[in-house]
C-alpha cells in the first residue's frame, strides 16, 4: 500500500527527517510513536502528500502502486482526494456547516452529485451512531461526536488509506477508546489501511505494528 524511501525534510538548518523508509501493507493498522519533535507529523504529512520531501535524490513515494513523484500537482490533488482520507487532532469541521454538509465536502470536490453524496454521508453518519446529528452544527455536538463527523468526512470518498494525526488527543478517555475501536472496526469491515501518529500508548499498542521515531529516524 505504501512504499516510501529516503525521506528527508529540512526546515532551514533543522534536519527533521533523516532518510526515513516506510513500508505499509494493505489493510494494516500502523502506529507511529515518539517524543514531540521526533518528526512524526512531518512524516505523516509527506506520506499523505500534504508536504514535500526536501531531497529528491533516491526519494521514492508509492501509494497503491502509483508513483506519486511522477504526478503533476493537479493529478496529485486528484489522487489525494480519491484515495486518501485525513483525520486530525482538531476535527477541522467548518462551523457554519451541518454534519452532513461537512461530510459531503470532499465528495463535492470530487464531483459527486449532491444526492449521491448526501446518501453516502447519511450512511456513514448512521454507521458512526450520528443519525440524530445530520443537521447539527459542530457547536451543537460533543467533542467525540465532532471527531466522528470528521471520520465520516475522511471516509466519504471510500479512500484506500487513512492518515490520522493524534486523532484522540483532544478527547476524553471514553470517547478516545470508542474512536480507537472504531478504526479497527472500519479496517475489518471496509479493508482500509490506517497510519496513525499518536501519543496514546493504548492505541499505539493496539496497532498491527508500532513504529518508533527518534530524532528524525525510525528505529524500530
Amino acid at each position: 500500500m505504501i512504499k516510501a524511501k529516503n525521506i528527508h525534510k529540512f526546515y532551514k538548518d533543522l534536519h527533521v527527517l533523516k532518510g526515513v523508509d516506510v513500508d505499509v501493507k494493505k489493510g494494516e493498522v500502523v502506529s507511529i510513536v515518539g517524543a514531540s519533535g521526533a518528526g512524526k507529523t512531518t512524516l505523516l504529512q509527506i506520506l499523505g502528500t500534504l508536504d514535500n520531501a526536501s531531497k529528491k535524490e533516491d526519494f521514492e513515494l508509492n501509494i497503491n502502486n502509483t508513483n506519486l513523484n511522477k504526478l503533476t500537482d493537479k493529478a496529485l490533488a486528484k489522487f489525494r482526494n480519491n484515495h486518501i482520507g485525513f483525520i486530525f487532532q482538531f476535527h477541522q469541521l467548518l462551523p457554519e456547516f451541518t454534519a452532513i454538509e461537512n461530510v459531503c465536502l470532499p465528495a463535492f470536490i470530487k464531483g459527486t452529485p449532491k444526492k449521491e453524496a448526501e446518501t453516502r454521508a447519511k450512511e456513514l453518519l448512521d454507521f458512526l451512531g450520528l443519525k440524530h446529528r445530520y443537521d447539527h452544527k459542530p457547536s451543537q455536538m460533543s467533542g467525540g461526536e465532532q471527531q466522528r463527523v470528521a471520520v465520516a468526512r475522511a471516509l466519504i470518498n471510500k479512500p484506500d488509506l487513512i492518515f490520522a494525526d493524534e486523532p484522540s488527543g483532544n478527547l476524553d478517555s471514553e470517547s478516545a477508546e470508542n474512536l480507537h475501536n472504531l478504526f479497527f472496526k472500519l479496517r475489518d469491515e471496509f479493508g482500509q489501511t490506517f497510519v496513525i501518529v499518536t501519543h496514546n500508548e493504548e492505541l499505539a499498542n493496539m496497532a498491527d505494528r508500532k513504529l518508533i521515531m527518534v530524532d528524525g529516524k525510525i528505529i524500530y
